[in-house]
């Protein structure tokens, strides 16, 4: 059976039974350079990646016109959508939901009432946008304070959307995991000056994503 249209699916060589459904930033799409590889390294570790497109950006897609993203309730039912989607074809063994940036976002406030109903083991995180570039004020983090959900924030320690002197201020629930990336900007990219090379983080990230969700799998 061939993979549906609106799906693009890494699959490990080895099928643990363990998925993870990756949604996009707000600029870019389900098969940018950092989409790509990070789904390309989690399934070379076992883990299985779907992605998707929220509808502004498969309409951006199909016309080739720029999109602004969906108001959050089309994004939330976007996804909510998705993972209805994916436990119902893949019927995973243990599913995590999660995204870079904006995506990890909407997966984040999904993430309580399905790790609850026992639909989701975790959520994922990469580049979480904790506020919006160069608002500090304008935090994002309200339903992060109460949530029971195991979840992994992957950032950059100079990241323009939360950076690590900013995130060790807020009163995030203590089943928020942060994992920091050296120097690492929103897309993980450190200055060269660093000793460290984005590829590297990438690759950080990969590991730490798989280490968190085989924790929650045992």
């Amino acid at each position: 059976m061939g993979e549906p249209a609106a799906w693009l699916v890494n699959r490990p060589e080895r099928d643990s039974g363990c998925w993870f459904l990756f949604a996009h930033g707000a600029g870019a799409p389900m098969d940018s350079e950092f989409m790509q590889v990070l789904a390309e390294k989690l399934a070379a570790q076992g883990v299985g990646v779907v992605r998707f497109e929220f509808p502004y950006m498969a309409e951006r897609r199909a016309t080739g016109g720029r999109r602004p993203p969906n108001k959050m309730g089309v994004l939330l039912a976007a996804f909510q959508a998705q993972i209805d989607r994916v436990c119902s074809e893949l019927q995973p063994r243990a599913l995590f939901i999660g995204g870079k940036s904006m995506g990890g976002r909407v997966a984040s406030m999904l993430a309580e009432e399905n790790f609850t109903h026992g639909r989701i083991a975790g959520a994922v995180c990469l580049g979480y946008p904790f506020h919006p570039q160069g608002k500090p004020e304008k935090l994002r983090t309200e339903h992060l304070v109460g949530l029971t959900c195991p979840t992994l924030v992957v950032q950059g320690t100079r990241d323009a959307l939360g950076n690590r002197e900013e995130v060790d201020g807020y009163p995030l629930s203590p089943a928020i995991e942060c994992c920091w990336l050296d120097d690492g900007d929103h897309d993980f990219k450190p200055r060269r000056a660093s000793g460290f090379t984005q590829s590297q983080h990438w690759q950080s990230a990969a590991e730490r994503a798989v280490a968190f969700m085989r924790a929650q799998e045992s």
